[in-house]
């Protein structure tokens, strides 16, 4: 995938994620901290340049598995 459509792809999920945040009042603090997770996730995979597709996979499955819990 190319660095540009995998930025705009980290930017998405960081823009949705901080969507849901802030229009869902009633999150338990369990879950604000599991959002906040993934975006400092997120966040970081976006300002390092030159990882492998190895180590982006691994911070991707990272952040599903967050997601994951979120959404259970």
């Amino acid at each position: 995938m190319s660095r540009l459509k995998q930025n705009r792809n980290i930017d998405s999920l960081i823009e949705n994620i901080q969507s849901i945040k802030k229009s869902q009042c009633s999150l338990s603090e369990q879950d604000v901290k599991v959002l906040n997770e993934a975006l400092s996730i997120l966040q970081n995979l976006k300002k390092k340049k030159g990882k492998t597709n190895e180590q982006i996979l691994t911070e991707v499955v990272k952040i599903v598995e967050l997601l994951t819990k979120f959404f259970l």
